[in-house]
């Protein structure tokens, strides 16, 4: 499937200290602002060609820069997102604001209902942007995978007050060959259409089943279906990692975004002791640990304790089942940085709901039964690379209920799924009822059942979909809408 034919298919549904772009800076403005999209109250957001050094090698890839050329863009709860999206690319593009509630006309799903901005394109948006979170934005067609993606973060107002540095980390998987021949050699043969002498082939865990890669039936689960050349944290491997200054005795929130296209990560905060706050941008209880696992489409908030002593903390993010890894150091003062290997001695943890069951939300749902209950089956064929969600129609709701949306994985394969424009509370995993977290993007191991609410109080015509990119354009991708909208 080449990027024309997945459009078309698409429209059937506070003190940082760092010398790095992705440390945050406030770039809020007054959010009694006049709400306009004139180009001149606007913040400007180019899609851009950009180069970077991957393992010796020039690569050509894509990037989301506000008009200082940093990463992205930082707003302040009750702002505006008054942006003017101008494409600098030599192709048609679409970003999609994921986390944020736009009118679904803004939300940024190719031809659902706008169409892909041409080269050389201006287009306003202009909505509220709603509660503090840590979020992000991209393409939403295969120019993801090439990194059109960049954070989108919302403070809160009390975020001046607090003694703590803010850290991005931004995760990609790289690869040197286009995303349409990767795709093509997935729909060719599966797994058989990738170069097997770099393809590691995982083995998947249920949940509560061993940690050797065996189900206890014997069964065996595909991880990984793309061998990568490289991923990345912040734009850069561990050869060369960023090196963030950061405070002695002070406090660190990690800022976590897993947009890689096809890769879940363990984020492994080593030394420090982390505490897990926020997923998806939705405040949890606080939850202590070192190890945090994190699908496509995830997003973590951490605070680490950064110790007295001049030192180095690698942060690093552990590719699922394989060796491979990424990451960042905070550094102490002088402290040495000393060099991590790219690959680790062993493979990174598997990700399965128990960690999942342990979340809790800090402002749950309120108390209410369900008006309506959809069943999402995700079925697909791994060798000839088919992906469905059925029913193969667009699920319907209606304006003030309450719905619980259960999905379960007949496929051997985990799919993280998202829902546009809502924020759903997990309640129920494998038939255990549970008041979970807050999120808009949970991930289903195979065979798993998982089941959501969430009120339908934001009409429009809503993408759902794997965010696992080669599982969404080929098939995994459906829509929500609500009853009388146009």
């Amino acid at each position: 499937m080449n990027r024309r034919q997945f459009i078309a298919s698409s429209a059937a549904l506070g003190t940082a200290v760092a010398l790095s772009p992705f440390v945050l800076r406030n770039l809020g403005r007054s959010a009694t602002q006049n709400a306009s999209a004139a180009t001149s109250e606007a913040r400007v957001l180019k899609a851009v060609s950009r180069s970077l050094d991957i393992k010796g090698k020039a690569a050509t890839v894509f990037g989301l820069q506000g008009s200082d050329g940093r990463p992205g863009l930082t707003f302040t709860e009750g702002e505006q997102f008054q942006v003017a999206l101008v494409n600098k690319l030599s192709e048609p593009t679409i970003v999609h604001w994921h986390g944020l509630k736009p009118s679904y006309d803004q939300d940024g799903t190719p031809n659902a209902p706008m169409p892909l901005l041409t080269a050389g394109e201006i287009r306003h948006y202009d909505f509220p942007v709603g509660a503090a979170g840590t979020h992000w934005m991209h393409a939403h067609t295969l120019q993801e995978q090439n990194l059109l993606a960049a954070p989108l973060i919302v403070r809160d107002n009390d975020a001046a007050k607090r003694s703590e540095q803010e850290v991005v980390i931004l995760l990609h998987d790289f690869s040197f060959t286009p995303a349409e021949e990767l795709l093509a050699r997935l729909h060719k043969g599966g797994m058989a259409g990738m170069d097997m002498s770099k393809h590691d082939m995982g083995k998947m865990d249920m949940p509560g089943m061993r940690m050797d890669g065996m189900a206890m039936d014997g069964m065996a689960m595909d991880l990984n279906d793309i061998a990568y050349d490289a991923y990345l944290a912040n734009d850069r491997t561990l050869d060369d990692p960023e090196v963030v200054s950061v405070e002695r005795g002070g406090k660190v929130r990690l800022r976590i975004i897993n947009g890689a296209a096809g890769t879940v990560f363990t984020i492994d905060t080593g030394d420090l002791q982390g505490t897990l706050i926020a997923v998806d941008g939705q405040d949890i209880t606080p939850l202590a640990g070192r190890r945090f696992p994190i699908a496509m489409g995830q997003r973590l908030d951490i605070t680490v304790p950064i110790p007295t002593g001049s030192a180095a903390y690698p942060i690093l993010a552990l590719r699922e089942g394989a060796t491979e890894r990424a990451g960042v150091i905070l550094r102490v003062a002088d402290g040495p940085v000393g060099k991590i290997p790219v690959k680790a001695d062993k493979p990174g943890p598997v990700m399965d709901l128990s960690f999942e069951a342990t979340l809790q939300a800090r402002k749950p749902l309120a108390a209410r039964g369900p008006d309506r209950t959809l069943r999402a089956m995700l079925m697909g064929n791994m060798m000839a690379y088919q992906w469905m969600l059925m029913p193969n129609k667009p699920f319907m709701v209606r304006s003030g209920e309450r719905v619980h949306l259960e999905m379960m994985n007949h496929t051997e394969m985990a799919h993280p799924m998202h829902l546009h424009g809502h924020a759903f509370q997990v309640v129920d995993i494998n038939g255990t009822p549970l008041q979970g977290a807050l999120r808009d993007t949970v991930h289903i191991p195979p065979k798993a059942t998982v089941t959501v609410a969430f009120d339908a109080d934001h009409p429009g015509k809503w993408a759902f979909h794997c965010h696992h990119l080669y599982h969404m354009v080929s098939g995994m991708m459906s829509a929500i809408n609500y009853d009388g909208v146009a």
